[in-house]
């Protein structure tokens, strides 16, 4: 009864964002916080799963534009990574997204860059491009170094894209790291509490591309060394009472 009675309602705010969002983004096409603006609006999906979202240090990242570095683990990451997507940001997803109906259309006119991965050409040319319109734009860019959903098997090897971006367009990367959300059922009344937390900037000056392998496999160590405290410290939040938790 509870799955069908989430589903439901689950539905008519999915598609009220959508009917919102499109409007929206007609108006004004690839805004800069078009993003930002859809993403809040997702994250509000998640009481609704019964996921308690805390963000935290969100307030310590400047205006200055970045690359953002957060794990990739399931669908959830609609609903949990969404609330702490600050304004000037968009994100670099699959071209594939662009043909599904009506999601590939908004997901475009938010301001979203499509990246060819069958292509390797294409998929440079897409980076370079991601890299100017920071340098241009003042954008930010949400990146999943990894590539691929998790499903519950920790931090999985980077890519090296998000790497080559940041480094080209001269900015800092940010890791962004959600703790564990594979236990997360719709038919489960209480399914705990998701912390986000965001690290602290990580400089690209003095590095080129012929660091990037370097780089990618230090900061791969402190995001998996974080990813471990902040699920030990979820579960220990989940196991408390609920008048308890922060």
């Amino acid at each position: 009864m509870l799955l069908i009675f989430r589903c439901l309602i689950l539905a008519i705010m999915l598609l009220f964002v959508f009917m919102f969002g499109s409007l929206v983004c007609l108006v004004r096409p690839r805004h800069r916080n078009n993003v930002h603006m859809l993403a809040k609006m997702f994250s509000f999906a998640a009481p609704v799963l019964g996921i308690k979202v805390i963000v935290r240090n969100q307030a310590k990242k400047n205006d200055d534009p970045c690359v953002f570095l957060a794990n990739h683990q399931n669908n959830f990451d609609i609903f949990t990574h969404t609330a702490a997507v600050p304004k000037g940001t968009v994100s670099l997803g699959k071209k594939s997204i662009a043909w599904m109906p009506f999601i590939g259309q908004i997901y475009w006119l938010t301001g979203n860059i499509l990246l060819d991965r069958k292509n390797r050409g294409k998929a440079f040319d897409t980076m370079a491009e991601a890299a100017q319109k920071i340098k241009n734009k003042c954008l930010s860019i949400w990146m999943f170094p990894e590539g691929t959903r998790s499903q519950g098997r920790g931090l999985l090897p980077f890519k090296m894209g998000a790497f080559y971006t940041a480094i080209s367009a001269g900015v800092p990367m940010v890791p962004v790291l959600a703790s564990n959300q594979c236990h997360i059922k719709l038919n489960r009344w209480n399914n705990g509490v998701v912390l986000i937390e965001m690290m602290e900037p990580i400089t690209t000056k003095g590095f080129d591309k012929s660091h990037v392998k370097e780089l990618s496999a230090r900061i791969h160590v402190q995001m998996t060394q974080k990813l471990a405290l902040l699920n030990k410290e979820a579960q220990a939040l989940m196991s408390k009472p609920m008048i308890n938790r922060p």
